[in-house]
C-alpha cells in the first residue's frame, strides 16, 4: 500500500527516529515511548514547516514581506528557544530575593548579582 499524504516522513528523517529510538536506554516500554514522541514531534514540525512555506507564499502588499516576517513568527512562537543560562540565573535570582523577607545584607548581595547577570552577553 503507498501513502501519498503530503505528510509522509522522509526516508532520512525515518531512520533518524529510528535510530533516535535505538539508542537510548534499554527496556521495550522505555523504546516504545521514545518512538512515539520523536515520531508525535518529527510530525509537527514537519507541519510547521509546511506551514511556515506556505505563509511565505502570501503576496506582499506594499513590498513589505509580509508572508517571511509573518511565517518567522509563526516558528518563533511554536518553537520558542529555552531559556539562556543567564535567563535562568536572573529567574533563579528574583524567585530567591522575593522568597522570604531578606535582610539588607541579602537584599545588596541579590542587587550585585543581578548587575552582574545583567551586564553578561546574552547567549
Amino acid at each position: 500500500m503507498t501513502d501519498l499524504s503530503p505528510i509522509t516522513p522522509p526516508p532520512e528523517l525515518v531512520q533518524k527516529i529510528r535510530s533516535y529510538a535505538l539508542y537510548g536506554s534499554d527496556g521495550q516500554l522505555d523504546f516504545e515511548l521514545r518512538m512515539i514522541r520523536a515520531a508525535y514531534a518529527a510530525g509537527a514540525d514537519q507541519e510547521l514547516e509546511a506551514c511556515c512555506e506556505q505563509m511565505q507564499s502570501i503576496p506582499s502588499p506594499l513590498g513589505v514581506p509580509f508572508g517571511k516576517m509573518a511565517s518567522n513568527a509563526l516558528r518563533a512562537a511554536r518553537r520558542p528557544k529555552p531559556p539562556t543560562l543567564k535567563e535562568q540565573a536572573l529567574a533563579a535570582l528574583n524567585r530567591q530575593s522575593t522568597r522570604s523577607v531578606p535582610s539588607l545584607v541579602a537584599t545588596q548581595d541579590c542587587d550585585t548579582i543581578r548587575r552582574a547577570l545583567e551586564a553578561l552577553p546574552n547567549d
